[in-house]
C-alpha cells in the first residue's frame, strides 16, 4: 500500500499558472503606470488642502488627508503583489467616488470653487484608476479561464 502525501493547494498547477500570469500582469507598463499614478493621486489629495489653499475647511482638510493616505496604502502594493491586492481596487474605487462627493457631504454649503474642483477632479482620477485596476483583474480572471478551457461553457 503506497502512501501519497497530498499536494498543497499552493503547488496545484492551476494556482501556479495563475501566479505566473499575475507576475506577467504586474510587469506590464499598464499595471506599473496605474500604481504610480494612483500613488501620486493619493498623495496629491492628501496634500491638496495646503497646495490649493482650502485649509480653512477643517473637516474637508482632514477628510482629504485621511482619504488620500488610505488610497495610497490601498494602491501602493498593487503592482508588486497583484495576486493578493487586486481586491483592494474595489475599495480604492469607492474612495474615489467618496472624494467626488466629499465637498458637499463633509463641508455642506461651505464648499467653494477651489475645494469642489480639486475634489471632483482628483476623485474622478482616483475612481478611474481604481476601475483600471479592476479591469486588469477581470481580464486576468477571464484570460486564465480561457487558457484552462473553462470560459464560455455551460455547466451541467
Amino acid at each position: 500500500m503506497s502512501t501519497q502525501i497530498p499536494m498543497g493547494m499552493e503547488h496545484h498547477p492551476d494556482i501556479v499558472e495563475l501566479r505566473e500570469h499575475y507576475e506577467r500582469i504586474t510587469s506590464t507598463p499598464r499595471a506599473q503606470a496605474t500604481e504610480a499614478l494612483a500613488v501620486l493621486a493619493g498623495l496629491f489629495l492628501a496634500a491638496s488642502p495646503w497646495i490649493v489653499g482650502f485649509t480653512a475647511f477643517n473637516t474637508l482638510t482632514v477628510t482629504c488627508l485621511i482619504v488620500g493616505l488610505a488610497y495610497c496604502v490601498l494602491m501602493a502594493g498593487y503592482g508588486s503583489a497583484y495576486e493578493r491586492t487586486h481586491a483592494r481596487a474595489w475599495a480604492a474605487t469607492v474612495l474615489g467616488a467618496w472624494t467626488i462627493l466629499s465637498p458637499w457631504l463633509v463641508s455642506g454649503s461651505a464648499a467653494q470653487g477651489r475645494n469642489i474642483v480639486t475634489c471632483v477632479i482628483v476623485g474622478a482620477v482616483m475612481f478611474l484608476l481604481g476601475l483600471a485596476a479592476i479591469s486588469m483583474a477581470t481580464i486576468t480572471a477571464n484570460g486564465a479561464a480561457m487558457r484552462l478551457g473553462r470560459a464560455g461553457r455551460a455547466k451541467g
